[in-house]
């Protein structure tokens, strides 16, 4: 009852965010107007009608629907890699998605021959990016089988990401390296309804692929022998959450930047609200607290304006790493039980 209780708050506190995010920005909108506008009631203008529809309701979609993903990723990582540390930022799947973003946004012409077809290409180049990161981590784990030296990998090839992309931006014109600098600070308001489709897309669909493999999970937290004695296909079951997990970090990163930290702190602060490690309420837990913290901290960014949205997750995310080095073992236990 009480796991059940936290959702349902943390639901609750996801819609009062929402109202409050819809109603927070340049143009004053009274909570009032934002819901006649919502609702399609009479009564308001229809240049703020216009404001929320078009500008305010698809950022803070935007938002909760990349801290979810990022939020549900970094669970599944961390029960894959059996590594409390793991997510999308840290392994450097943020960094492979960036850098297959970096390739369609950097080389020169290549937006512009794309067309229309330049943001399915940018979602895919992205997820091809982030694949390749991850087929890499999930080599290195069955070969050397230390987290730590896990973790090292991934930041250097984070690194080594981050150094390619360097080399893109010395080739690229001045309009596409402004933009890409823009991008790689992290914003969700570059979404309008006509790109909708193709964030929620991949991300609906991962999201169904790690909640439909809940128990799998639960089981693999005991380790790859005991899911399989279990009836777990282990090798089939790690690629499609891999591809899940693959696709969710490419979509997001392409469309708002390299979002960091909440993919890793997320998953632990919901661990920590419900007193659980069961996918069960760990999934949905995740995806509710990631989708809070990504609009909370979207509101924040409409009050102080130039703050990038990267500025403010890492303020909340490094102290949760911190505290999840310095509390190992209680993550072992709860991870185990």
């Amino acid at each position: 009852m009480r796991s059940v209780g936290a959702l349902a708050a943390a639901l609750l506190s996801l819609l009062v965010l929402l109202l409050v995010h819809i109603s927070t920005g340049p143009v004053s909108v009274s909570l009032r107007e934002a819901l006649h506008a919502v609702l399609g009631l009479p009564g308001v203008d229809r240049a703020l009608v216009a404001v929320v529809r078009d500008v305010r309701i698809p950022s803070a979609l935007t938002a909760m629907l990349v801290g979810a993903a990022l939020a549900c990723s970094g669970a599944v990582m961390q029960t894959l890699f059996s590594n409390p540390l793991a997510g999308p930022s840290v392994l450097g799947v943020s960094s492979g998605a960036g850098l297959g973003a970096a390739l369609v946004m950097l080389v020169p012409g290549l937006s512009s021959t794309l067309g229309a077809a330049a943001d399915l290409a940018l979602v895919l180049a992205a997820f091809a990016g982030a694949l390749v990161v991850l087929a890499v981590i999930v080599l290195a784990d069955r070969r050397l089988g230390d987290p730590v030296t896990l973790l090292i990998l991934g930041l250097m090839v984070g690194h080594l990401g981050g150094a390619l992309v360097s080399v893109l931006e010395v080739a690229a014109g001045e309009g596409a390296l402004r933009g890409f600098v823009l991008w790689g600070m992290g914003s969700f308001a570059g979404v309008g309804p006509e790109r909708m489709p193709w964030l929620a897309l991949p991300i609906v669909v991962g999201l169904f692929v790690t909640l439909v493999h809940m128990k799998a999970l639960d089981a693999m937290l005991l380790g790859d022998e005991y899911a399989r004695s279990m009836g777990v296909e282990v090798r089939a079951t790690r690629t499609r959450l891999i591809l899940a997990t693959g696709l969710m970090a490419g979509a997001c990163t392409a469309f708002c930047g390299p979002i960091a930290f909440i993919g890793l702190a997320t998953p632990h602060l919901a661990r920590a609200l419900l007193r659980s490690a069961g996918h069960r309420l760990v999934l949905p837990g995740s995806a509710l607290c990631g989708a809070l913290l990504a609009l909370a901290c979207d509101i924040l960014v409409r009050r102080v304006d130039g703050l990038p949205v990267n500025a403010l997750t890492s303020l909340i995310g490094a102290p949760v790493v911190v505290w999840v080095l310095w509390s190992g073992r209680r993550w072992a236990r709860m991870a185990t039980g």
